[in-house]
């Protein structure tokens, strides 16, 4: 399963979720839905645009937690 941290990422650079969805043009709704984890995938132009928002690398972002690790 890919996990997404998105949330954490934000907190740590102190951006909330209406200012990103604007830098990154996404509506609030679908940067929401990525957020909460609840997205079933994520177009590479948007993830480029979240980490250059964000100044971070996809792997902050992504992380691959395994089914196991899961229970």
């Amino acid at each position: 399963m890919i996990l997404v941290n998105l949330d954490v990422v934000m907190a740590q650079r102190k951006i909330g979720l209406t200012e990103l969805a604007e830098q990154v043009d996404l509506t609030m709704a679908n940067l929401s839905i990525l957020k909460n984890n609840k997205a079933k995938a994520i177009r590479f132009s948007t993830l480029e645009a979240i980490c250059k928002a964000l100044n971070c690398q996809p792997g902050e972002i992504l992380e691959y937690v395994s089914d196991e690790e899961e229970r």
